[in-house]
């Protein structure tokens, strides 16, 4: 069989190809997965071929992509974020709080947010993300006023015409602060209201199948800021609609303490009470859990979201990542908040994840495939999906291409290890579903520099109207 092909400069990669071409990502300069160590064979939005050290595509190819300077991963998957906080970063109120004070905080700020300005913060971070190598983004709004009925919508238009793969969650807050909760009673919404609309956005929005690039999961933000009633209803209405649940969860002692003494037990049981403990189930941050909690988690199959930086930032905790995936949870990688772990950057992460794994553990346990498995299989694991998170035939083509050519790199002997030991923070390719979105480590589609003025603008805008 003939394998030549037209050979292209990275400018003619980005051009639209009919579906039925092939294009080869040929001979990387090093990848992640080892059966690709000669590169992918991508048809349409799907990887056909998982290309071996030193041979040729056993299919005919259409064009080629010299990626002998890059190193390929799977695209990265983010599993939790909160988009709008990309508005309040190093805010000088929260500053050097603990979660509780920072929240009460912040709170007061986010219940003035517009819609126009959560169309703004969901771009900046939906772009920030897809420039460090993210191909799937996450978030987590939970905060709703009379300005913003429409959030989700709003979000679900912002991740088409970026054409990211998006994984959205209704979140909410039904427990304010007349009732003993932490937010304001301007951003608490009763519990049929929420229900309601989250019924609405699964029916108007939610894929489902192989390649689907908006879903919706129900998300209830936390034990301090919903009633149980919510919990049960969510969890009901999951069941019945088939979607994935998103909460918060053991993330700080603070929350412990509330727990037990609100509920009479500790976060897991009033979860699993709930009837939360599932595989349907994924928690952000998952800290403080005991030996048995992490075995009853791991026999659920319930993911969990690790949030370094912010972890970190809070003072909050370190995630037991190792003993829950050995006990056989997902275990994923996020950002966060942009205004916890004050970036929206998940190559960033997966360093300071590696960093604070091996203070935890030890440097031979935590390598760095453990993290690069973490931010993409693992997290994939997260949202319920295995067509993605992987270069294995029959995956969807989403991936991220790195170079090492700033002064961070220069000397590394292993490519690979080098993106997280010298801080890799910009893809300088990114594909999802087929469709390069990043070029020349560039947004396509996207004026960054009119965005970045709208951003700021807004941001100034909510911070006055305190």
């Amino acid at each position: 069989m003939s394998h030549a092909a037209s050979s292209m400069s990275p400018d003619q990669a980005s051009s639209p190809t009919p579906d039925q071409a092939t294009l080869w990502i040929r001979q990387p300069l090093a990848v992640s997965d080892p059966d690709a160590a000669g590169g992918i064979v991508i048809r349409g939005d799907r990887i056909v071929e998982a290309v071996a050290a030193g041979a040729s595509p056993t299919v005919a190819i259409d064009r080629t992509f010299d990626a002998s300077r890059h190193v390929l991963m799977p695209g990265l998957v983010n599993t939790h974020h909160h988009f709008y906080q990309t508005l309040t970063r190093a805010y000088s109120p929260a500053l050097n709080k603990e979660l509780f004070p920072w929240l009460t905080t912040l709170y007061d700020v986010w219940a003035n947010l517009t819609e126009d300005q959560l169309a703004l913060a969901s771009e900046l971070a939906m772009v920030e993300l897809l420039m460090s190598g993210c191909t799937t983004v996450a978030d987590h709004h939970y905060v709703f006023s009379g300005a913003l009925e429409s959030a989700i919508d709003v979000q679900v238009d912002t991740a088409r015409r970026l054409k990211v793969r998006a994984a959205l969650t209704r979140g909410s807050m039904s427990v304010g602060r007349d009732d003993g909760g932490l937010p304001p009673q301007s951003v608490v919404q009763d519990e049929t209201t929420i229900l309601d609309e989250s019924a609405r956005l699964i029916d108007a929005y939610h894929q489902r199948g192989e390649g689907a690039m908006v879903t919706l999961a129900l998300a209830p933000c936390s034990p301090f800021s919903v009633s149980r009633e919510l919990m049960q209803e969510s969890a009901r209405l999951a069941e019945e609609k088939d979607v994935r649940l998103h909460t918060h969860l053991a993330e700080t002692e603070d929350e412990t303490a509330y727990c037990q003494k609100l509920f009479g037990m500790r976060p897991l049981d009033y979860l699993e009470a709930t009837g939360w403990l599932s595989n349907r189930t994924w928690l952000a941050h998952g800290i403080h859990f005991n030996d048995d909690e992490v075995t009853r988690l791991g026999r659920a199959g319930t993911g969990i979201a690790h949030c370094p930086s912010s972890n970190m930032v809070l003072g909050s905790g370190m995630c037991r990542t190792l003993e829950l995936e050995a006990a056989g949870c997902p275990v994923g990688l996020a950002v966060d908040g942009s205004a916890s772990a004050d970036h929206s950057n998940l190559a960033e992460e997966m360093r300071q994840a590696m960093l604070l794994g091996r203070l935890r553990y030890s440097p031979s346990q935590v390598t760095h495939q453990h993290v690069i498995r973490w931010a993409t299989e693992g997290s994939a694991g997260c949202l319920g999906r295995s067509d993605i998170g992987g270069l294995k035939p029959g995956q969807q083509a989403d991936i991220a291409l790195f170079k090492l050519d700033e002064a961070r790199f220069s000397g590394a002997e292993n490519p690979l290890a080098a993106l997280l030991l010298c801080g890799a923070h910009r893809a300088d390719r990114v594909m999802v579903a087929g469709d390069w979105r990043v070029v020349d480590g560039q947004p396509q589609d996207v004026d960054l520099d009119a965005l970045l003025a709208r951003h700021d603008q807004a941001a100034r805008a909510l911070r006055s109207a305190l």
